[in-house]
């Protein structure tokens, strides 16, 4: 993959945090997100889900911010998502883990409806919940389930999660 496929790939990733569509990511992003799952699986913000949920998309904000916000101004645009979030989460990926894993942790949570992991079905519910279309959603929550037990543990939703946003730029 050249660079100039790369920086498109990811650009197309800045889109996926963009939640209100308005040209930037901003803590209200990862509200709407918030809102959004605890909306598809009819969890109050108030419960102490929600308020793990909000929790955890406020570090994921708080994460997101302190790598990519350059100028200090509360959002990450698309460039600064691109040149500066990228490059630094690529040179450091486990920093994207670190940074994603209370929202994921909080988003497993919720998805886990019965207490034994959360399904590909779950799974795609929080990804529909998340703006991504109902076909693409399935088929990326069936190819989560790594180790084919119907279930998708937090390290499996981790693990995809930062594969596709920090994409490397050539194979390794």
């Amino acid at each position: 993959m050249d660079s100039a496929e790369y920086e498109r790939k990811i650009a197309s990733r800045f889109a996926a945090f963009d939640q209100d569509g308005n040209g930037s990511i901003d803590r209200e992003d990862f509200s709407k997100a918030a809102a959004s799952v605890l909306a598809e699986f009819s969890v109050t913000a108030r419960s102490d889900k929600g308020q793990a949920l909000y929790s955890g998309a406020e570090a994921f904000w708080q994460g997101m911010a302190g790598i990519a916000d350059v100028d200090g101004d509360q959002r990450v645009s698309r460039q600064e998502f691109v040149t500066s979030a990228v490059k630094r989460l690529r040179d450091n990926p486990e920093r994207f883990g670190e940074i994603a894993r209370p929202f994921l942790h909080a988003v497993v949570a919720v998805a886990d409806e019965d207490g034994t992991g959360v399904t590909p079905a779950s799974a795609a519910r929080v990804m529909r919940a998340l703006g991504v279309d109902a076909q693409v959603a399935r088929q990326a929550a069936a190819s989560l389930d790594t180790d084919g037990d119907n279930r998708i543990s937090e390290e499996e939703l981790l693990a995809a999660f930062a594969a596709y946003y920090v994409t490397p730029e050539q194979p390794r």
